[in-house]
């Protein structure tokens, strides 16, 4: 309450307790005015605790990422411009977004075939000259494509775009450290390759389908289970390795039809198989390891190295001719995706993508490992 006008009371102390009491007939009564009513109104209700917040002030750093995205924008624009002058031929760029290099070649040398951009021969990542062995000029021929189409030094940096590079400067890796009495390269591949052993994608076949009530792989089009599939696939590179590469070996499948827990090979077949890949030659070796992680397994794998390496030519039929390629290798690597994608259909960039890397990896372990015959 504020009181905002108040008379003098002639009567003091006694006056005012009269105004309090009764009221009495005298010109000098005290009056109370007021502006406002008693409960005073809320306008908006208190729902937060705490102090109130502190009043907003001009940050510095927002002119700062202002002027680094300005920065960025202008970084863009001119890699964008150095990018279209180097697709045209007419230079732009820094040293590494341009090619410094012209023509490439394969060059003939005591050591072996290298690849040369301009003068420069190519070198891996030690300093040391990647040099192909003599009776492989169809894949020194690749690595040299492969640095031919580069449009950039950038672009090297990328081991997607020179799969061949990496892979021959694996093997070259491993051929070093087996002159230097080392084996920690070729230790490590074999313990990565013998997990897959026990997880064969040729060695897990599908349980047979119970006919009531009719499963999801009994379909009209269907005239062939998938385990009847796997199976036929299988048994012949199975036999081929048990005969040839290592006789009297004894290889299971690793699951049961109503198991999801995979077993394990006899321990006599463990040790024979792992004693072959530790023998294995460097290029040989790498080429093996490509095609494992490719195919998800050990036997596909080792079928095609048998099948187009020089340096495994005794342990395969020539007569016969090739009889087990990309293609085949392909087909047994990814027999239960083929499978259901043929009921399902495939999804698009993602199936058939995989399908085709597939193949192209399985292509590289053929061209690394093939040659003409020493």
């Amino acid at each position: 309450m504020k009181r905002i006008a108040q008379l003098p009371l002639a009567e003091g102390t006694n006056s005012f307790r009269s105004c309090s009491r009764t009221w009495v007939s005298s010109p000098f009564t005290q009056r109370c005015l007021h502006t406002s009513p008693p409960n005073p109104a809320t306008v908006a209700p208190i729902t937060a605790s705490g102090p109130p917040p502190t009043a907003p002030v001009p940050s510095a750093e927002h002119v700062d990422s202002r002027v680094a995205r300005r920065r960025k924008q202008a970084d863009l624009l001119k890699r964008g411009q150095d990018m279209r002058a180097i697709a045209g031929g007419t230079g732009g760029g820094s040293a590494k977004h341009k090619r410094f290099w012209k023509d490439v070649h394969v060059k003939h040398t005591d050591e072996g075939l290298q690849v040369h951009l301009d003068k420069r021969p190519l070198r891996r990542t030690s300093k040391a000259i990647l040099t192909v062995p003599h009776h492989k000029p169809h894949l020194a021929s690749a690595i040299a494509l492969e640095w031919d189409l580069l449009v950039s030094a950038q672009q090297a940096l990328k081991h997607h775009l020179i799969p061949m590079t990496s892979l021959v400067s694996r093997a070259l890796d491993i051929a070093d450290e087996d002159e230097a009495g080392k084996g920690d390269i070729r230790a490590n591949i074999v313990k990565t390759v013998m997990r897959y052993l026990d997880t064969d994608s040729l060695l897990c076949w599908a349980p047979e389908a119970k006919p009531d009530p009719p499963g999801y792989d009994v379909h009209v089009k269907r005239t062939e289970s998938l385990r009847s599939i796997q199976k036929r696939t299988a048994q012949p590179i199975i036999q081929f390795l048990t005969e040839k590469v290592w006789p009297g070996v004894e290889i299971v499948p690793v699951l049961d039809s109503e198991s999801i827990v995979p077993r394990s090979q006899p321990q006599m077949t463990r040790d024979v198989i792992q004693g072959w890949v530790s023998g294995l030659p460097a290029f040989e070796l790498a080429g093996l390891e490509r095609g494992v992680l490719a195919g998800k397994g050990l036997l596909g794998a080792a079928r095609l190295l048998v099948e187009w390496s020089t340096e495994l030519a005794h342990l395969r039929d020539e007569e016969a001719g090739k009889k087990f390629g990309v293609e085949e290798a392909a087909r047994a690597a990814s027999l239960e995706v083929d499978w259901q994608t043929g009921m399902w259909g495939e999804v698009e960039d993602t199936h058939d993508v995989d399908k085709e890397d597939v193949r192209r990896q399985f292509g590289s372990v053929v061209l690394l490992v093939s040659g003409e015959a020493v």
